[in-house]
């Protein structure tokens, strides 16, 4: 991973624990993964690269391909902030096992 790539400053976060609200359902909220903001790089999707990267992610469920440092915290739970963006993380791949990298398959959200 050339560390020029990353240029991306994106914040990690995962699902809060479920806040009872005034209606009796529950609202949850996001929580920023610790450290919670990292450098990223954020590439759009294609069929090639998603074959390569997560074999098993459908290929209509992720548009871009995110590269992060090992963050043992990602799971597919997570999202991605990029400024008023936001990618759900639909597949999770750490090349070799060497915890070196994760490359992650995402659906950016549109509200």
């Amino acid at each position: 991973m050339n560390a020029g790539e990353l240029r991306h400053w994106v914040t990690l976060q995962n699902p809060g624990a479920e806040v009872p609200d005034s209606e009796g359902g529950f609202t949850v909220t996001n929580v920023d993964l610790t450290p919670a903001q990292v450098y990223a790089s954020i590439q759009p999707a294609t069929a090639r690269n998603l074959e390569r990267i997560v074999a098993n992610v459908e290929q209509s469920k992720a548009s871009h391909i995110i590269t992060i440092r090992y963050h043992p915290e990602v799971t597919t739970e997570t999202r991605v902030v990029y400024g008023e963006r936001i990618f759900q993380v639909t597949g999770i791949q750490n090349p070799d096992e060497r915890n070196i990298a994760l490359l992650l398959a995402c659906e950016e959200i549109v509200a």
